[in-house]
């Protein structure tokens, strides 16, 4: 059993509980989900996931780019259905983490998840911005786009002027220059100090409204089971990408013990199994939450454990400082999150790699369709950029000195042929013709076109020289034992490693 450091891990989990419970409340509140839900997929996510946590600095709990999917399935199953859709999903986890498959959700272009993120982003914000004005929002981002007008005429200056302050300290908080106030967490300051206004002047808004009493979710099976399917696989697959990207970009910040993705992905499992039997929203790893843990300077995973005891025994005791925060509050947190969901630093990585159009694709298809939709086409896009990558093989030919030279560098794959064929039928019958063939990998498609051209040139009359001057494909493929991989016995020598002797 791991140790736990108290002298570290008790003060970071209470920082870590300040952010969970308002994002927790808020990310509820746009999954069209009870609010209790939130607290019970944050207290499943601390103490369940945390205790089976493969990644020991990772900290679970409901997450924004899930608010989407979640409002989606509710609207189309009912909520009891959702949950145990989330329970399914759980199970559907724990055992793609036991079969060790972890690491091809990693296949996922970044282009593609950034992209997804920034739609959800796009969406939570469109959405919240009627909550805080003081109406209900739309069924879909471009309905709320456009009744923003009509939003804004009908406005409701309480719950404005609460989500407005929301925002505005949410910004300004880490500017401001007292070292001590910026160790309060920003969205627990916002929340409090909103709410503390709110009463004050005795707002007449919505508040949060936990339930008198806990009792468990009656888990309904849906009608309609092929959609139920989709739905479970659906959201294990967001949860299970989300939570193992967070483990990775968590691993870079800090210099202890890595994350053991399948061990971690198991846990997720776990938690999302107790979080759907016992009424809460699906959870995944959270970028925000386990930063401010890193940064906090927790050790174990006991942090992560100790701020979902905290939430509990705060849901238990104190749910009357809860049910005072406004709805508007909530929602002005939430447009704050899903605006920085959109980030400029990943945007600019993107230009660099020419993948911008991959990320805009996927934003536009979470927007405009749905986020499965915008996911499909980014996956789409990024494939047809994998081949119109490989179709960039280099292949020149000229004639010197009464002899053809044909010069073949890159990758030859199918997507070549067609440019290999067109280079090979500049070179006329009869020739002597000399091919230098640079390639790291050559598929069965360019073997036969560039075999069969040697054969019919040879057959012609003419005279075909090939030299792999980088490594052998042609060779090999010829004496009826072609490679299928790149072979990294070059590369191993050549870094000063080598084959055991």
């Amino acid at each position: 059993m791991f140790k736990p450091d108290l002298r570290r891990d008790l003060p970071a989990s209470l920082v870590v509980f300040l952010i969970a419970v308002p994002l927790s409340l808020g990310i509820a509140l746009a999954s069209d989900a009870p609010i209790i839900a939130g607290l019970i997929g944050a207290i499943a996510g601390g103490i369940v996931t945390g205790l089976l946590a493969g990644s020991p600095l990772q900290v679970s709990g409901p997450a924004a780019g899930l608010t989407v999917v979640v409002a989606g399935f509710v609207q189309q199953f009912g909520w009891e259905t959702m949950c145990l859709i989330t329970a399914c999903a759980g199970v559907l986890q724990f055992v793609l983490g036991y079969f060790r498959v972890a690491r091809g959700a990693l296949l996922i272009a970044p282009s593609v998840v950034h992209g997804m993120l920034a739609g959800i982003g796009i969406t939570i914000a469109l959405a919240q911005l009627h909550v805080v004005l003081g109406g209900s929002p739309a069924s879909s981002p471009v309905a709320n786009l456009l009744a923003l007008p009509a939003g804004l005429a009908a406005l409701n200056p309480q719950a404005g002027l609460l989500g407005g302050l929301t925002l505005l300290l949410l910004v300004v908080w880490k500017r401001i220059g007292l070292a001590g106030l910026r160790a309060v967490p920003g969205p627990l300051a916002a929340v409090a100090i909103a709410t503390a206004v709110s009463l004050l002047v005795d707002a007449e808004v919505a508040r949060v409204d936990l339930p008198a009493s806990f009792a468990l979710t009656t888990l309904t099976p849906p009608g309609d089971w092929g959609a139920f399917v989709l739905a479970v696989i659906t959201v294990a697959l967001i949860a299970s990408v989300e939570s193992l990207l967070c483990a990775v970009a968590t691993d870079k910040l800090h210099t202890g013990a890595r994350s053991d993705l399948d061990r971690e992905l198991s846990a997720q499992g776990a938690g999302n199994l107790v979080s759907g039997l016992l009424g809460g929203l699906p959870i995944t790893g959270v970028i925000v939450r386990s930063s401010a843990n890193i940064n906090a300077n927790a050790a174990t995973r006991w942090s992560a454990i100790l701020h979902g005891v905290w939430i509990l025994l705060t849901v238990l005791f104190l749910g009357s400082v809860i049910e005072a925060i406004p709805l508007a509050v909530l929602a002005g947190l939430l447009v704050y999150t899903g605006v920085n969901l959109v980030n400029l630093h990943h945007i600019r990585e993107l230009r660099k790699h020419n993948e911008v159009l991959i990320y805009a694709a996927t934003v536009l298809g979470v927007c405009g369709l749905n986020l499965l939709a915008g996911v499909g086409i980014g996956l789409a896009l990024s494939v047809l950029f994998v081949l119109r990558r490989l179709s960039q093989t280099e292949i020149r030919c000229e004639e010197r000195d009464g002899r053809w030279h044909v010069v073949v560098e890159g990758s030859l794959t199918f997507v070549s042929v067609p440019k290999l064929a067109t280079v090979l039928a500049r070179v006329p019958g009869g020739t002597v013709v000399a091919v230098d063939l640079a390639v790291d990998f050559m598929d069965h498609a360019a073997f036969e076109a560039l075999h069969g051209w040697r054969s019919n040139h040879e057959l012609a009359g003419g005279k075909v020289d090939i030299d792999e001057t980088h490594e052998d494909w042609y060779g090999p493929a010829r004496e009826g034992r072609p490679r299928w991989r790149k072979h990294l016995r070059r590369h191993r020598a050549s870094s000063g490693g080598g084959t055991p002797g």
